[in-house]
């Protein structure tokens, strides 16, 4: 509609819609002060008289829109005083507008003045002697940022910073062009500067400075500054969407082209000056001489006739009916090749309506009520926008516009459909769409035009699911903002796809279908599992409600909602998978169990989950297992337990699986593998023979109840100076017996050959995969591999990692996958969800009985701790190596870092259990004046009251200089003794002595006689000094308490309170609760295992 019949509908009730009633009242009072009226098109232009000594520069639009049934004027206004927009001069520029006659279309001051002065500049600029062109180097990252609309482009700078792949690893704005021209800064080359000078005479050539850090590509200046960053090698071409970002797209010089000007209409009406090159280009630069940028990031010159005239026509606004001939008549005389402004025919588009719906929302810092929203300071206010998009053309809902700008700068007119327009915004009205009052909201920013609401924020929260389908059923598509904040999607479908490479391992791809996409839903559960720490614990995990909606943040920024109940399965068994964002889960074969519990019970649509079936039946546990009868020719008795454990050896092996026989120490571990051997001999598939690796002092044992149970089996031991002598008879053996020790020195012997079964026995001793050891049993070649221990994790997880390294390599990964996946969060974090799947992971591969459990003819332990005080001289010397070991601790830590002061702590912990155990340890002269021995008093407190009782008590220390302490001791009170330590040459004869009874005290260093030994006789165990690792406590205390033992044991641990000891005590807690986490079905406890609790230890003992 004209702007002159809007102006007649703009009553006094509309005003107030827009304006307060002091700017209309004030308004009223300035209409005599409008000077300058002008019509151009639909707006109004003029100067007001003002308190200011300049006039006020005002520009009114004024536009109709029918929307839902109402019929609405819009006005848009800007104003160069403080207001700066629907102030008391916009007021009066409409008041005055309106006044009869007011309004005359003629040619404006602007465009006379152009005709008036052409021929002048015209011919200086031709005059003008062109400038050098200066050279650069690369230095700053440059971006050309193309403008809308076909024309123009602006300059970014950033300061980059590169990693060393040549990428850019940090980017931020910089604008310092003043500054570096002055002082160039470090990054700033010699070469950068000429670039600055031109973008500093640019911004004087315009006589302003554009947005901060965009430099308008313009003139003669803006030419120069082209050239100079074409020669720098580092100019990109940005996204005008993006302007902040720096351009991917690297600037290059294009061949020149032509370039032709035209008259175009413009939107606004008139027509307006067009400059377009051939073939097109995205945008011209105004630039002298004219330049083109292509999609492709050429730039080059274009060759336009009289271009200093096309250059100075360019800057007409669009020209009226009444200033068509003026400038017409001008060009003629000036430039009689350009061609004249004339009435032309605009090109059509005819083409089907899509209705479109933009969804936004804005901060505002007042919200009036309306509908059913209350009075909000400070809230955030959800609207739309609806358009009707014909093609490449977008229309704002309930205008009666037809003529639209497209793209390259030219002008079209749209035939619309009025129909098919009145049907879609019926649509939206019953959706509940209503016109934003224009003063409902208050914001420091301009409001947007056409903004249209729902009845309340909780409409909007169910608008997807309750009036979306119908809309979209309707025509309508749905676009939201990235920061709309009720943007939810749904799934509509979830995938898994598993494929399995050959070599035992499988990929498993995750996604989820939302609006026809298929996404990959693991990186997305890594965020979400990184957002949302639920997702990490056990019980939190439980306490999350099934039907709770959960958010996932899509790839560009949308909201994908799903129930918590699809992502429990994953995040209980899979969630060591999602650590990295990768795409693509690798995982091993041996994982099927849990593949299977998570896609358990749901819709998924599976692809290649059938293959898992043969592992799942592979990996079934030991209590699902075929049974097995005891071999031909086993002369023991195995209870039911070692009957299921020899079932599962034979399941395993059937399987070509490896795993842990960790029984606890007395269960008879040797009596199972030996069956378990002998059952493959007589099966015929023992075609080679076994080879054992033990500790040396095993191996008497071992050959003892080979013998014993299976003396078919033909057993051979390489062991002693002449062992070598038997390398050739290896292959007429069934067993062969190695030692840890020996492994490394017969490596070529033992790895020369092929071995049906390779055994480790006492398998923790291999823990550090570091060791010659561990190393050597990696490279024998077996068909089949096991470990037997009763400790399989001592110290911490890694231990565990090592085993399973020898037996199913990978099937943990490597052990610094392993440590980020496991060991840090489940000792370092405490995370009990880990643990516990780690242990599910580990349980078809590790068999563990309890002697509780399974042995209940076995006789109880009960264990009893023993305090004692230190007093006198002896607590002063523990005081004074505490606190000197401290000060020298904190001041290596702050020097070296904990990590590599090990050396210093261990020898200061060492110092301090010498001083508890007894001072002599200590070997100082200030240690030897000490009188007291408080722990050694104690024993000998205690010991001739057991001995007398007729008890055989096995004593323990880790210092074979304290069993000397005690075995003088002993002598001194008359009590007989026998001592088993790392000297002791014919152990099996001490062992047997004390078993027939020769003595009624056996002194035992803990490494030498910590596994290994049958001593049933023995009643009581005494532990002088706490060891940091309950479990070779525990081993060397099962000495006396496995099977064959009919009295009750008692265990004795002695302890000075307040001590270090005390603290060791405690650690040992610590860990046997993380061995407990892993190895049993038992997961409540707290798994919490720091090296930082060592600092604990210094503490000073108690008053």
């Amino acid at each position: 509609m004209p702007l002159t019949d809007l102006l007649t509908r703009l009553d006094d009730a509309t005003l107030e819609e827009f304006f307060s009633s002091a700017a209309l009242a004030r308004g009223r009072q300035y209409t005599g002060r409008v000077r300058d009226l002008e019509l151009s098109g639909d707006a109004l232009m003029a100067n007001v008289t003002g308190s200011a000594p300049r006039p006020y520069r005002t520009v009114v639009r004024l536009s109709q829109r029918e929307l839902l049934g109402e019929i609405t004027i819009e006005i848009a206004s800007r104003c160069s005083c403080p207001v700066g927009g629907r102030c008391k001069h916009v007021v009066a520029v409409l008041l005055a507008a309106k006044r009869p006659g007011a309004l005359v279309e003629k040619p404006r001051a602007e465009v006379l003045e152009w005709a008036q002065q052409l021929r002048a500049r015209i011919a200086k600029s031709r005059n003008a002697s062109k400038p050098k062109k200066p050279t650069n180097r690369q230095m700053l990252r440059y971006t050309v940022v193309p403008g809308v609309l076909g024309m123009g482009a602006n300059l970014v700078i950033h300061k980059v910073r590169l990693n060393a792949d040549g990428h850019i690893a940090q980017a931020e704005s910089w604008y310092n062009v003043d500054q570096a021209l002055l002082k160039p800064p470090a990054f700033v080359a010699e070469d950068d500067l000429p670039v600055l000078r031109q973008i500093r005479a640019t911004e004087r050539s315009i006589q302003r400075y554009g947005s901060w850090g965009e430099v308008p590509l313009i003139g003669r200046h803006g030419s120069l500054l082209i050239d100079a960053l074409l020669d720098t090698g580092r100019a990109f071409v940005g996204n005008e969407d993006e302007p902040d970002l720096p351009g991917e797209l690297p600037l290059t010089r294009g061949a020149p082209r032509p370039g032709r000007m035209s008259w175009q209409p413009a939107r606004e009406g008139g027509l307006r000056a067009h400059l377009e090159a051939t073939p097109a280009a995205q945008v011209v630069l105004d630039t002298q001489p004219f330049r083109y940028l292509d999609h492709n990031g050429e730039c080059g010159a274009l060759t336009v006739p009289e271009a200093d005239v096309v250059a100075e026509a360019l800057h007409l606004p669009p020209l009226n009916g009444a200033e068509l001939a003026l400038v017409a008549g001008v060009l003629a005389d000036v430039a009689p090749t350009l061609p004249p402004p004339a009435a032309a025919q605009l090109p059509t588009i005819e083409t089907d309506l899509q209705p479109v719906l933009h969804l936004q929302s804005l901060h505002v810092w007042q919200l009036m009520p309306h509908r059913d929203y209350p009075q909000t300071l400070h809230a955030t206010y959800d609207y739309a926008q609806a358009a009707f998009r014909y093609g490449d053309a977008e229309l704002p809902a309930g205008s009666d516009e037809s003529l639209i700008t497209l793209p390259n700068g030219r002008a079209a007119r749209v035939v619309r459909d009025e129909r098919a327009e009145a049907d879609a915004l019926a649509a939206l009205k019953r959706a509940g769409f209503a016109p934003t009052p224009p003063r409902a909201l208050s914001s420091f920013e301009r409001l947007p035009t056409g903004m249209l609401g729902l009845a309340s924020e909780e409409a909007w929260r169910e608008f997807f699911s309750a009036e979306a389908p119908a809309l979209r059923a309707a025509g309508w598509q749905i676009e939201c903002a990235a920061d709309f904040r009720h943007h939810v999607l749904t799934v509509d479908d979830w995938h898994a796809e598993l494929e399995e490479d050959g070599n035992g391992w499988l990929a498993l791809s995750l996604g989820i279908e939302v609006n026809g996409q298929r996404l990959d839903l693991a990186p997305l559960l890594y965020v979400l599992f990184r957002r949302d720490t639920r997702w990490l614990d056990r019980a939190a995990i439980d306490a999350i409600a099934d039907d709770e909606a959960i958010e996932l943040l899509g790839p560009d920024g949308a909201r994908i909602q799903l129930p918590a109940a699809r992502i429990k399965p994953l995040a209980s068994t899979l969630v060591d998978l999602f650590d990295t964002p990768n795409g693509t889960l690798k995982l091993s074969a041996l994982d099927a169990p849990r593949l299977k519990q998570a896609f358990t019970d749901s819709d998924w649509t599976l692809d290649g989950v059938d293959r898992l079936a043969p592992w799942i039946a592979r990996l079934a546990d030991a209590a699902n297992v075929a049974p097995v009868e005891p071999p031909e020719g086993f002369t023991g008795t195995l209870r039911a337990y070692q009957r299921e454990g020899l079932a599962w050896m034979q399941h395993l092996r059937a399987h070509e699986l490896g795993g842990i026989l960790a029984d606890d120490m007395g269960l008879g571990k040797t009596a199972q593998t030996l069956a378990h051997l002998l059952t493959e001999k007589r099966a015929g598939r023992m075609d080679r023979p076994s080879l054992v690796v033990l500790p040396t002092s095993l191996v008497f044992n071992w050959q003892q109840e080979a013998a014993r149970f299976a003396p078919d089996l033909r057993v051979l031991k390489l062991h002693g100076a002449d062992r070598r002598e038997h390398f050739e008879s290896i292959d007429s053996h069934d067993v062969v017996l190695t030692t840890y020790p020996l492994l490394a020195r017969d490596r070529e012997a033992l790895t020369a050959r092929s071995w049906h079964f390779l055994i480790l026995d006492e398998a923790q001793t291999v823990k550090n995969v570091r060791s010659l050891a561990a190393q050597v049993v990696r490279e024998v070649d077996a068909r089949h591999r096991l470990c037997l221990t009763g400790t399989p994790l001592e110290n911490h997880l890694g231990e565990l990692w090592s085993q399973f390294d020898f037996l199913m390599p990978g099937f943990l990964g490597d052990a610094k996958a392993f440590t980020q996946a496991w060991r840090t969060p489940i000792e370092k974090h405490g995370n009990l969800l880990r643990r516990e799947l780690l242990a599910r992971r580990l349980a078809p591969f590790i068999l563990r009985r309890r002697k509780q459990e399974v042995a209940a003819e076995l006789p109880p332990k009960t264990i009893i701790v023993r305090s004692v005080e230190l007093e006198g001289r002896q607590r002063d010397l523990y005081e004074t190596v505490r606190a000197t070991m401290d000060k020298r601790i904190r001041d290596e830590v702050a020097a070296r870092g904990f990590a590599r002061s090990q050396i210093v702590i261990l020898d200061a912990l060492l110092k301090l259990r010498q001083v508890c155990c007894d001072p002599r340890l200590l070997q100082t002269p200030a240690a030897a004046k000490v009188k007291e021995h408080t722990k050694l008093d104690l024993l000998m407190d205690l010991l001739p009251g057991l001995v007398e009782e007729g008890r055989r008590v096995l004593l323990f220390s880790q210092f074979t200089t304290m069993l000397d302490l005690i075995a003088d001791a002993l002598a001194e009170a008359k009590i007989a003794h026998l001592r088993l330590d790392g000297s002791t040459r014919d152990r099996q004869a001490v062992v047997e002595a004390f078993q027939n009874g020769d003595a009624p005290v056996f002194l035992i260093s803990l490494k030498a006689g910590g596994v290994g030994l049958n001593l049933t006789a023995a009643d009581t165990v005494i532990h002088f000094d706490p060891w940091w690792n309950p479990a070779a406590e525990d081993q060397a205390t099962d000495r006396a308490h496995r099977i064959g033992q009919t009295k009750n044991v008692f265990v004795y641990k002695l302890v000075v309170a307040g001590s270090i000891e005390e603290k060791i005590l405690a650690l040992q807690e610590q860990k046997a609760a993380l061995a407990a986490g892993i190895l049993s079905e038992d997961h409540a406890g707290d798994a919490k295992f720091d090296e930082a609790g060592l600092q604990a230890l210094f503490a000073p003992l108690p008053d």
